[in-house]
């Protein structure tokens, strides 16, 4: 959901900001399973691409993972075919997370709704 409009366009955007709160599900599909939330914000943050910042957790809410979550902050160049980003931290079973997470756009449609695969890597207590 778009909660910053700027009024003048650029071709990157920048400044431009969305909130989130989607489906995290264990495949890259709509009809998989629902482990968790997708929740954060993101905006267009580059004056000469089209780079995002990116502050997102990972809420889980199924399985072992339930009441955890993952945080994730960092440079998303979405025109890369894979986009590395760090995870900065956590709650519950990922108190103390770090790693990283690679992030790969497997369906896009032409209103920007986009279904993104994350591989994540994570060092936690």
């Amino acid at each position: 959901m778009q909660i910053i409009r700027l009024p003048n366009k650029t071709a990157t955007s920048f400044g431009t900001t969305f909130m989130v709160d989607d489906p995290l599900t264990e495949k890259p599909k709509p009809t998989s399973k629902l482990v968790g939330r997708a929740q954060g914000i993101y905006a267009f943050a580059s004056q000469s691409d089209l780079g995002l910042l990116m502050v997102m957790n990972f809420a889980f809410s199924e399985g072992i993972y339930n009441g955890s979550a993952i945080s994730i902050l960092g440079r998303n160049a979405v025109l890369d075919a894979v986009r590395e980003m760090p995870i900065v931290g956590g709650s519950g079973i990922f108190r103390f997370a770090r790693g990283y997470a690679l992030a790969k756009t497997v369906w896009l449609n032409k209103n920007g709704d986009a279904i993104v695969e994350y591989n994540v890597t994570v060092v936690h207590l």
